[in-house]
């Protein structure tokens, strides 16, 4: 465990999102003491619940109850807390009431990095609402002027996983972050999340691939595992390394 403890805050559209896309991420943070928050906007009960919808009788009712309990799961053998705001999905609909309490949450945790959604994916809009959430809340959230309970917010991060589809999502890497050592917790995670249990294979081979990339960008041969990400923000240094 590190003494640089930082607080990180993973921004999700549905209960899924923060699984399959950075569950690695979560997972090295809170092996290294950070503190790492989830603020889920949606269960997705409507469009990213196909294993459940495929069962006789099911109710929107029982779905989002299910996903909740995936989700609540998934978080906690990660090793992260998680706020779900139960906004719907198909399409996430995020009103002022909604927002605001994006902002104070981003003021209570405040968070040193940030990971989000992409700014846009054809395929999904709710990714793109929450991409523009996140960076309208964070905005706010830094206002002297936007009086709340906690302290305006310094300049967080703002990192971007992998979607699903990054060629056509003009996604380009700029950070390859090794999640060997915490994989087996993440497939653990995955595999919480039945309604979308097709997706387990998908994310452990794109794990697969994105670790030889990381190899052959570090010469680290011990790494088999790793996720894809993208700063938003330049970094700052006194260096070029």
């Amino acid at each position: 465990m590190t003494t640089d403890k930082k607080s990180i805050v993973v921004f999700s559209a549905h209960s899924g999102d923060f699984v399959w896309r950075a569950g690695g991420a979560i997972a090295v943070s809170a092996a290294r003491g950070d503190d790492v928050h989830v603020i889920c906007l949606s269960f997705g009960e409507r469009g990213e619940s196909q294993g459940l919808w495929k069962q006789d009788g099911m109710t929107i009712e029982n779905v989002r109850e299910k996903r909740l309990a995936e989700a609540t799961a998934a978080a906690e053998i990660l090793g992260a807390s998680a706020d779900f705001l139960d906004l719907g999905d198909y399409p996430l609909n995020v009103d002022d009431e909604a927002f605001n309490h994006v902002v104070d949450l981003l003021r209570r945790y405040r968070p040193d990095t940030i990971i989000t959604h992409v700014a846009n994916d054809p395929y999904n809009r709710d990714h793109n609402m929450a991409h523009e959430v996140l960076l309208r809340s964070r905005m706010v959230a830094q206002a002297m002027g936007h009086k709340t309970e906690d302290p305006p917010l310094g300049a967080p991060q703002v990192l971007m996983f992998e979607p699903h589809q990054p060629e056509m999502c003009n996604f380009s890497v700029d950070l390859i972050l090794d999640i060997t050592e915490v994989f087996d917790v993440k497939l653990k995670a995955m595999q919480c999340m039945g309604a979308q249990s097709h997706l387990i294979e998908y994310y452990t081979e794109l794990a697969v691939r994105r670790g030889v990339q990381a190899v052959r960008n570090s010469g680290n041969s011990s790494i088999s595992h790793a996720e894809a990400h993208a700063r938003l923000f330049p970094v700052v240094g006194s260096d070029l390394v």
